[in-house]
């Protein structure tokens, strides 16, 4: 019975351990792709922008410069 509670103990403290390792890794950029980033340029979407959204939600100039005359 006391070999049960040992080995328990033991996977419990190597189980914490590899938690451990793992959020170290994942906080030290480990897995970060610099590849994927790098070769995205090179593949095509499959649909083209929509150009009016960003168009339509920057103010007109003329507008601002009426408002600031006043």
């Amino acid at each position: 019975m006391s070999v049960i509670l040992v080995l328990i103990a033991f996977s419990i403290f190597v189980a914490v351990g590899f938690l451990i390792a793992f959020i170290w890794s994942v906080r030290n950029g480990q897995y970060d792709d610099p590849y994927g980033s790098s070769v995205r340029i090179l593949f095509e979407d499959d649909k083209p922008r929509d150009t009016t959204v960003a168009e339509t939600q920057l103010p007109s100039a003329g507008k601002e410069s009426q408002s600031n005359q006043i």
